[in-house]
């Protein structure tokens, strides 16, 4: 999935694929930390092809969701 969006940055802005690639690594970084631990945790399987093959993506999915919850007050 990286490769897929440095590819088309690359594409659609002229950038070189270097340069591309810095643009990805730096917003992927920022949202990582701004995000709740599951979906950095989401995020980084995703990017990484893991979440594709693992075969439970829903209770990824799940596991996320279950996140929210602490975002809006709620209490586990």
């Amino acid at each position: 999935m990286m490769e897929q969006l440095v590819q088309e940055l690359s594409q659609k802005t002229g950038l070189s694929p270097e340069k591309s690639q810095e643009v990805v690594n730096v917003v992927v970084s920022h949202l990582k930390e701004r995000l709740p631990e599951p979906f950095a945790n989401a995020l980084d399987s995703l990017l990484n092809g893991s979440a594709a093959g693992s075969g439970n993506l829903m209770d990824e999915a799940k596991a996320m969701a279950s996140g929210l919850g602490g975002l809006f007050g709620k209490k586990a």
